[in-house]
């Protein structure tokens, strides 16, 4: 999703209830909130079918996969995202009883777009990083055949790059995988 920064500053309980009224969303960091602006077709298609493998691999199983209406909260950070699928494993922990806000997301996707890539891969994922729950971070072009999966062993963060259409990425921490032509099957990259 896109993004356009406000200028408002807010704590984070102004912050959930300004939030839990609005007709759009928004994220919040350090006190600022950040509108989310309408997404491309190739972004949503992409999420679509991300979120549709992932839930039909873990149907019956302990872990769930939500779409980007699920807020992430980084009680670390005391910072507000909405991924665009995230995944849980176990029961999951919300902030409170609205059961809004998710604090043990075990694999975050991003999809990226123009307007949020540097955000994605910077102060974002420093962010998701200081969530304890978190295990796998994936970014997905959506103009180009190109995956990066980021996988949590201990305190690192290791790296592996997906290119190619018939490659298949694993998920460990949830047992899934993901080929990339199913990622990509709803999209022409031909351009």
């Amino acid at each position: 999703m896109s993004s356009v920064a406000a200028s408002t500053y807010l704590t984070p309980e102004e912050y959930l209830a300004f939030e839990r009224k609005a007709f759009t969303k928004h994220e919040y960091l350090s006190g600022e909130i950040v509108a989310m602006s309408g997404a491309s077709f190739a972004h949503n298609f992409i999420t679509g079918d991300i979120f549709g493998e992932l839930r039909t691999q873990l149907q019956g199983g302990k872990c769930k996969a939500a779409t980007s209406d699920m807020r992430v909260k980084v009680s670390e950070t005391g910072s507000y995202f909405y991924p665009d699928v995230v995944v849980f494993c176990g029961e999951p922990q919300a902030e409170d009883n609205r059961s809004d806000t998710l604090l043990n997301p075990t694999v975050i996707v991003e999809v990226l777009s123009p307007s949020t890539e540097a955000r994605d891969r910077g102060e974002k994922f420093w962010h998701y990083q200081q969530l304890t729950s978190l295990q796998e971070y994936v970014l997905v072009s959506q103009d180009r055949v190109c995956v990066e999966h980021y996988f949590r062993e201990g305190t690192d963060w290791l790296r592996t790059e997906f290119r190619e259409l018939d490659n298949v990425m694993p998920l460990n921490s949830i047992e899934c995988e993901l080929c990339l032509r199913d990622i990509y099957s709803s999209v022409d990259l031909r351009h």
